[in-house]
């Protein structure tokens, strides 16, 4: 399935996209139609959470011919939203997780070109988070180079902690697409990347949250990023260095993993840094980040 949070005249809501890609159905109002007991929350963090709400978003979507009415929603008439608009965790990164973005980094970066040992974490803060076509603040008052990062994001589905890498696929509700944009001179400046990462507006995310089971495993996805329409970045999470269960299993090791917490995978070769010279975002640059069976995320710096 592919659900989304979404504006509809003001108020926020969820729900599935229809079959024929051109609307979505406002799991609440058709939960009305179709069920005599209503069980859906207010939102898909809560959905998440609650266990019998997922079950009910599948036979929404599979009786999806006998919704009518208000439940049907154009997408002329909503507003795409992040699909978790308001994270209560600050999200989880891999930095360095492809083998080429991780030589061009360190290139431009004049660090020593070493492929690293254990994955690299770090956090994102949760007032990062905007949804597809909203605006990028440029902050210029704290930072000149913008960059962007197309990556694929894990949305954890169930608690757990100490997880194998064997059990990771069953920890996960879904994914969705994270341009994980990045302020490079705060990234240099101080020895953790939060700062960097964590300027208000630096979290893109959307279009949908695509149920684990639409995408399979393992998860071998096309993921791209334009710049204006310029291909900048073009790969495949099948090049990951540290593969979907290691990343569960790390980053759960002594850590307990929460319904709705998001993990961001890495990104490929092809970021504005890596360029000569440089290709950091400005003002009016449109930003496209487009993963195989997901969808397009865009975004405009301002």
């Amino acid at each position: 399935m592919y659900l989304s949070s979404f504006y509809h005249n003001g108020n926020l809501k969820f729900g599935v996209r229809t079959a024929d890609k051109s609307a979505i159905i406002d799991a609440v109002e058709a939960e009305k139609q179709l069920f005599t007991q209503t069980i859906l929350p207010n939102t898909l963090q809560e959905v998440i959470e609650q266990t019998g709400s997922i079950e009910r978003l599948k036979e929404i979507s599979q009786r999806e011919q006998e919704v009518e009415g208000n439940a049907i929603l154009p997408f002329s008439e909503v507003v795409l939203e992040a699909p978790i608009p308001q994270p209560k965790r600050d999200i989880i990164c891999l930095g360095l997780n492809y083998r080429e973005h991780a030589m061009e980094y360190t290139t431009a970066m004049e660090e020593e070109q070493n492929l690293p040992e254990y994955p690299i974490v770090f956090t994102k803060a949760t007032t990062t988070v905007i949804g597809p076509d909203q605006k990028i603040k440029s902050h210029r008052h704290v930072t000149s180079k913008i960059d962007y990062e197309a990556e694929l994001a894990i949305v954890i589905g169930k608690e757990g902690t100490n997880i194998s890498k064997e059990e990771a696929y069953d920890y996960i509700f879904g994914y969705t697409i994270i341009n994980d944009v990045s302020a490079r001179d705060l990234q240099k400046q101080h020895s953790q990347w939060f700062l960097g990462k964590s300027l208000d507006t630096f979290g893109p995310m959307g279009p949908f949250l695509v149920t684990e089971d639409a995408i399979g495993r393992p998860v071998r996805l096309d993921v791209q990023c334009r710049v204006n329409g310029e291909l900048r970045q073009n790969s495949n999470t099948e090049l990951l260095i540290f593969d979907i269960p290691t990343i569960i299993e790390t980053v759960s090791g002594g850590v307990t993993l929460k319904p709705g917490d998001i993990i961001a995978t890495g990104t490929p070769k092809g970021v504005g840094l890596g360029f000569a010279p440089p290709k950091f975002l400005n003002e009016g640059d449109v930003v496209e980040v487009e993963i195989e069976k997901i969808g397009v995320l865009r975004n405009i710096i301002s």
